[in-house]
């Protein structure tokens, strides 16, 4: 099992990388747009293109940071309980947080698929949307896996105080 998890911890890094790229090239894309609008010749599409990465630096930061702790947690509460409370919670916050995603994941490759079949592309650029759907469904497994290492860690913290 701890292959597949240095897998998934590869596969993060791979994905934080992709996610910070994303968002230099939007950082770029958005400047070079803004100044060819100041000469009156703007980057055509640069609307969508910056929409969708940034669809696809959220998604791909998603991971990592829960990997890291790093979303925001309402814990004024819940400090003032003991260790094995706090694990607990945490446990059932994973739990559902687990099968919401599990969920969502399943429902945006289903979706992606049917906008592929349709042949639905963007307005301008006519770029087929799917992909990026595809790609956020993807982040989402990763992302759900990685609640999944999280609830399997506390239950073996659970077990061995």
């Amino acid at each position: 099992m701890g292959a597949f998890w240095k897998i998934i911890d590869w596969l993060l890094d791979k994905l934080k990388i992709i996610g910070a790229a994303c968002l230099v090239g939007m950082t770029f894309l958005t400047c070079a747009d803004v100044v060819g609008r100041f000469f009156r010749h703007p980057i055509f599409g640069s609307v969508e293109i910056v929409g969708y990465m940034a669809t696809l630096s959220v998604a791909m930061a998603l991971p990592y940071t829960q990997q890291l702790k790093g979303h925001i947690g309402v814990e004024i509460l819940v400090r003032i309980f003991s260790e094995k409370i706090q694990t607990i919670i945490d446990l059932c916050t994973g739990f559902l947080s687990l099968g919401l995603f599990v969920l969502t994941t399943w429902q945006m490759a289903i979706y992606a698929q049917e906008m592929r079949k349709s042949g639905e592309v963007s307005m301008n650029l006519e770029f087929p949307e799917y992909g990026v759907i595809y790609v956020v469904a993807f982040c989402f497994m990763v992302f759900s896996l990685i609640l999944l290492r999280d609830i399997i860690q506390g239950i073996n913290k659970l077990r061995n105080p």
